[in-house]
């Protein structure tokens, strides 16, 4: 029997093997169907092969059981079986043993217990690894698993669909203490509480991991990581802008007794996602969808009431947001009929419930491009995210309502970071066939989506479409244009209204920012044009904004004659300036580097309470570093500061910027910093 006096877990060695080092080598952290390597110093006597035994035996959760795959003993074999739990010595004999044990890989995550003959225990993290070609979160690409599980950092796409603005953000899944937090999350979620040993079993399944994450990354229904807030009161926590990366928000989460962090929004809600789905081993990526419809009654339609003045009133919860974020997960999914493995939408944002939890997914993004709406979980809501129609009807004073001819879309340019670079990847495709085409139509008629098989494209004549100029950024005063052309043979009178309003990103309006109301505008028969201009005045919508910089115009065209009704809308993103960062010196592992960081006021006002905040991964210790500017910045100066870090390890790393003010607020910037050694 070999009895082992002292065991060697040879951290360092197997976490660099398994790709998890950049956690740490101070705990043995393992990915599932690969092997690891432990030395055994043996009490007394010589290792024979063939003479000697060992007794192992491996356990997870509170309730380990060999039916549910949470419990194992297993002895030594020749040589390792990939598709069980097994162990083989591979040294020579000896006093000293090398004992090298694997898991079959699609052995449950977590926390596991190792017992070696009469009292040897060894306790270490197994994790997903979808560098196993065996194991359901199998990537065949180094290139995109570099991306989807060990890169740090990514791009957030914001703005607006005309205007996509990048936005860095640091998922940190490897700093000190996250995976942790994340393995907690697993620990907390309802299903866990009421029956641990089935949960422990559970997380043998990435399906079954992503939808517990879905619903624990927010806390409508449990003791999960994130409140969500949609005004602009954030009394008792902060501004989700506020937010860099997901570091803070895990660790405020895990050493506060699990409260909820105040507070998140959609991109948020999407970040921490991706940065536990990537800590756990399941490669994931961020997703834009912009005009993405929020259809509450599962219809398809997403109807607007706007009054006689073209602007919006509320009538229904049916939203369309300017965009809305969530992840995709990769896995294969052998509880659905073949062809439907690969990206997996998983949505944590609280909108609508899902077998009475808030949570949504996961779904393959194959299922809502074919219109396959019957497959788990979710996929009639996200494909009306995608795919919904809308209808724009106007309310009258005297309670009657017409429909109005009005062309707005949903599910335009799908957006993710690029494979090794911050270009932006379009990935429409992927979740829509080309509007028009036959597929379409098939996808369509699955979907019963009826409104779209039906609507006919509007012909009336008039046609009204919002133009803007290229200098609409933050401080200036700017055009906007209300295009009209009279496509009829008959000269048109009509009434124009254009108007502008504050706009958060999910469709909430604010406050009036310009307003035209025109009662005798006149049209030439054939394509005769008018452009009629609207002036935006920093000092009418400065104080209107909201954080997110959005602007909603609408143009609302009334025709005398035929008493039809045109709409135009358009949402207009107000750029912040650039966060310039020069790199001071050659960047070094475990060096003392600077950074210096410069922003210009682009406003005709002073900022004052100037202050600067940087987070990188691997570069500033897992912590946020400040620095305050103690003068004001009078308009077209530099606030400029330098800071100082140490990064950790090597390679391309991204330092994130947050430049926070008394008249700016949260301007987002980074810099790549490739670190050597």
């Amino acid at each position: 029997m070999v009895n082992p006096e002292v065991i060697l877990l040879t951290c360092e060695f197997n976490n660099t093997d398994h790709r998890t080092e950049l956690n740490g080598v101070e705990r043995l952290i393992v990915r599932r169907g690969q092997s690891f390597t432990i030395n055994l110093h043996l009490r007394s006597g010589v290792y024979q092969p063939g003479g000697s035994a060992l007794d192992l035996t491996v356990e997870t959760g509170p309730q380990p059981s060999d039916q549910y795959g949470t419990q194992a003993s297993f002895g030594l074999t020749d040589q390792i079986d990939t598709s069980r739990w097994s162990a083989a010595i591979t040294s020579p004999p000896g006093n000293m043993v090398s004992l090298s044990i694997c898991s079959p890989p699609d052995a449950p995550i977590g926390r596991w217990r190792l017992t070696l003959g009469q009292g040897g225990r060894v306790d270490f993290v197994l994790l997903y690894n979808p560098w196993c070609s065996g194991d359901v979160v199998y990537m065949d690409s180094e290139e995109k698993l570099r991306e989807y599980i060990l890169a740090q950092d990514g791009i957030i796409y914001r703005g607006g669909w005309k205007y996509p603005i990048p936005t860095p953000w640091n998922y940190g899944q490897f700093e000190d203490g996250i995976l942790n937090a994340c393995l907690r999350i697993l620990d907390m979620n309802p299903k866990c509480l009421r029956n641990p040993g089935k949960d422990a079993s559970g997380r043998r399944n990435p399906i079954y991991v992503s939808r517990v994450l879905s619903a624990m990354v927010n806390c409508n229904d449990d003791k999960g990581v994130l409140q969500g807030r949609w005004t602009d009161d954030y009394d008792g926590g902060v501004s989700p802008l506020s937010w860099k990366g997901s570091v803070e928000i895990l660790r405020n989460w895990d050493t506060n007794a699990c409260q909820p962090v105040r507070f998140g929004q959609c991109w948020v809600f999407a970040a921490v996602a991706c940065s536990v789905s990537r800590a756990l081993g399941i490669p994931c990526r961020l997703v834009t969808n912009y005009n993405s419809a929020h259809d509450t009654n599962s219809n398809l339609v997403i109807e607007r009431y706007v009054d006689e003045n073209g602007q919006l009133v509320q009538k229904s919860r049916d939203m369309i947001w300017n965009y809305h974020c969530w992840v995709e997960n990769w896995m294969t999914r052998p509880d659905l009929k073949p062809g439907f493995d690969g990206w997996q939408v998983m949505d944590p944002t609280p909108q609508e419930k899902s077998e009475g939890v808030y949570c949504c997914g996961p779904i393959p993004l194959k299922a809502i491009k074919e219109g396959e709406l019957t497959d788990k979980y979710d996929a009639p809501f996200v494909f009306a995210e995608v795919n919904a129609d809308v209808h724009t009807f106007m309310k009258r004073k005297d309670g009657s309502t017409k429909k109005i001819i009005s062309s707005v879309h949903v599910g335009l340019k799908i957006s993710t970071k690029s494979v090794g670079s911050d270009r932006r990847e379009d990935i429409t495709h992927l979740y829509k066939y080309p509007e028009g085409s036959d597929e379409e139509r098939e996808a369509f008629t699955k979907a019963n989506h009826q409104n779209k098989l039906l609507q006919q494209q509007d012909n009336a004549g008039l046609l009204i479409v919002i133009k803007v100029s290229t200098e609409m950024r933050k401080g200036c005063d700017f055009d906007v244009f209300a295009v009209i052309t009279n496509n009829t043979p008959n000269e048109k009178k009509c009434r124009l209204v254009f108007g502008s309003r504050a706009v958060s990103y999910n469709g909430i309006l604010g406050e009036n920012c310009g307003f035209k109301d025109l009662l005798n505008v006149q049209l030439a028969p054939g394509e005769g044009q008018l452009r009629v201009a609207l002036r935006m005045n920093y000092s009418k919508y400065a104080e209107n904004l909201t954080e997110d910089n959005l602007i909603r115009l609408a143009a609302l065209l009334l025709d005398y004659g035929t008493q039809e009704a045109y709409l135009a809308v358009r949402n207009v993103v107000l750029v912040n300036p650039e966060i310039k960062v020069r790199i001071l010196g050659e960047p070094k592992e475990n060096r003392k580097l600077a950074a210096e960081i410069t922003l210009q006021n682009p406003l005709p006002v002073p900022l004052q309470n100037c202050c600067f905040t940087v987070e990188g991964s691997n570069l500033t210790g897992g912590q946020v570093i400040t620095e305050r500017l103690n003068s004001t910045v009078e308009p077209g100066q530099d606030a400029k500061v330098k800071i100082y870090f140490t990064p950790t390890h090597s390679g391309l790393r991204k330092l994130v910027v947050d430049f926070d003010s008394n008249k700016l607020c949260h301007v987002k910037g980074y810099r790549n910093v490739i670190i050597g050694k």
